[in-house]
């Protein structure tokens, strides 16, 4: 493919420009074409308190762009005759607990375990990602688990305890570490130098960027205190991810076979394709089959998105909090797709004004889930659902959809207060808008437990309205807003360091009426019953 690399170099450029001569965090960007790194530029400083300049060197923590390396693994030892990735986890992994439904190692990889995301079983019990937690306790956390989001393999949820236990898989079969063995299969013969795991956020790394937030008055360092592993613990750099990248061409390390095992697709049952690959998410873009994964840690934000059949990837790391890398590495794309044969336009957005009559709360009566519908300055429509927000973009048919994240949630309007919403596995049902502000039911404030969470949820009137304090296994969390959505759907919103999250929760009644409990969904663990004690 014939690119101009000075234009494609000055369009980098121009996306970086906001973020140059700053005393601010800022990003690194790198473009990659048949395997060399054609063009790579940044902006912004590593270090704001020693003025240390984003430079080549850098390195970043991947956070999830690591989970693809742990697949690696898998499927390598897999190749060797060590691991069935049909075989039950628990095979490897006998401590898992019996939820009466087989999950194998290949629904780990491929995010469809039904497994509870442990960074949700951590904060639902008090725990955001700044409070100091050990390796066990967050496999603990996953082993309380008597319930699984849904049966293994009917649909998708990204979780990060599937990697996790992949990665401790690994080490049971190979015998050693996983950052041991990334190290002597992966890193040092593909000369990734600067590429490590670091389990330990508290470890000083080389080169390493300082992850901030942008604060009231400037920047903070940006609060992290949880242990890593096989869902994203690696430390990499532009540099670095340009050299695995050759790699998935080449197959210098693992073979042909590498990438083609990781990018595998598998359908759900009912023929519904599944973005989620190995490690890895496939997604149509412009008219070409992209490769992607981002990553998102407390000050740390990473894209790594390929186009196979052009020879072309992009990578954007920014140490910057309130910045989008994602958004960018698809812009440095566009820069290299435009007027290429066979790329398509963008769909456009509906027009402001239809925009704005979408904007509102919505509800789904069989999850008990809420969607709130918003629009930004200039224009852009944006969903939050569970206190994550991302931006919209168009497709072809009208709808609305968010093609740049970890959840499937695309939006066809149905008129002034309903909405039909396609998720996962097809999965469509329609969702009716909701005023907000509702009373909260009668006798809500009590004390109720979870023993998967094993955490403790005290709501109580504390000023003018119920709040909810929480003793959980490793610390204790709140108070946390309890909001009326509408008869017994609740909202409980859970201020996090990466975004304000909330809960939707259905109080549970006994036949004549009374409070017996709450059915609480998050994000990425659903169907999680507290009872009231």
């Amino acid at each position: 493919m014939d690119l101009d690399l000075t234009l494609i170099d000055r369009r980098v450029e121009r996306l970086l420009a906001p973020y140059a001569g700053k005393a601010a965090p800022g990003m690194t960007i790198g473009v990659v074409r048949g395997g060399e790194l054609v063009v790579h530029r940044s902006a912004g400083l590593a270090s704001i308190e020693h003025g240390v300049p984003i430079g080549p060197a850098t390195t970043f923590r991947i956070a999830s762009v690591s989970k693809q390396f742990t697949c690696a693994a898998i499927l390598m030892l897999a190749r060797e005759g060590k691991i069935d990735i049909e075989a039950n986890a628990r095979t490897y992994l006998p401590e898992l607990p019996d939820t009466g439904a087989v999950v194998t190692v290949a629904h780990l990889m491929h995010n469809v375990s039904g497994i509870r995301d442990m960074l949700e079983i951590m904060r639902q019990g008090g725990a955001d990602l700044g409070v100091p937690v050990r390796p066990e306790d967050l496999l603990e956390g996953v082993c309380r688990q008597r319930g699984l989001n849904f049966a293994p393999g009917t649909r998708y949820l990204y979780s990060n305890s599937n990697f996790m236990l992949l990665g401790r898989i690994a080490e049971r079969v190979s015998g050693q570490p996983l950052a041991a063995f990334l190290e002597q299969r992966i890193f040092a013969p593909l000369g990734m130098n600067a590429t490590r795991m670091t389990e330990s956020v508290h470890l000083a790394v080389p080169n390493l960027a300082t992850g901030y937030f942008p604060a009231a008055e400037g920047f903070m360092r940006a609060p992290h205190a949880f242990p890593l592993h096989g869902e994203g613990g690696l430390v990499s750099s532009v540099q670095d991810l340009a050299l695995w990248d050759r790699n998935l061409t080449t197959g210098r390390v693992g073979g042909d076979w590498l990438a083609t095992e990781l990018t595998r697709p598998a359908p759900f049952p009912d023929g519904a394709p599944n973005i989620y690959a190995r490690g890895l998410i496939l997604r149509p873009y412009r008219g070409v089959e992209t490769v992607s994964h981002g990553g998102l840690w407390p000050g740390y934000k990473t894209e790594f998105l390929r186009v196979p059949s052009r020879g072309v990837t992009v990578i954007a790391i920014a140490n910057h909090g309130g910045l989008n890398p994602n958004l960018l590495a698809h812009r440095a794309l566009d820069a290299v797709l435009e007027g290429l044969p066979g790329i398509h336009p963008l769909p456009a957005l509906p027009p402001k004004r239809e925009l704005e009559k979408l904007a509102g709360r919505y509800f789904d009566e069989e999850s008990a889930s809420t969607v709130d519908i918003g629009l930004t300055p200039e224009g852009v429509p944006t969903f939050a659902t569970n206190g994550m927000v991302v931006e919209a973009e168009g497709l072809a048919d009208g709808r609305l959809t968010s093609p740049r994240s970890s959840s499937l949630f695309t939006v066809r309007p149905l008129g002034p207060d309903r909405i039909e919403v396609e998720q996962d596995a097809g999965h469509r049902r329609i969702w009716r808008r909701v005023a907000g502000g509702a009373a909260l039911p009668e006798g809500l404030a009590a004390t109720y437990f979870s023993e998967e969470m094993a955490a403790r949820w005290t709501i109580a009137p504390e000023g003018d309205r119920l709040r909810c304090r929480v003793a959980g296994p490793v610390t204790h969390g709140g108070p946390w807003d309890v909001e009326g959505i509408e008869g017994d759907i609740l909202r409980i919103h859970v201020p996090g360091t990466l975004y304000q999250a909330w809960l939707d929760a259905r109080v549970l009644r006994a036949a004549d009426g009374a409070i017996t409990g709450l059915l609480v969904n998050g994000g990425r663990a659903r169907q999680v019953r507290y009872r009231r004690v």
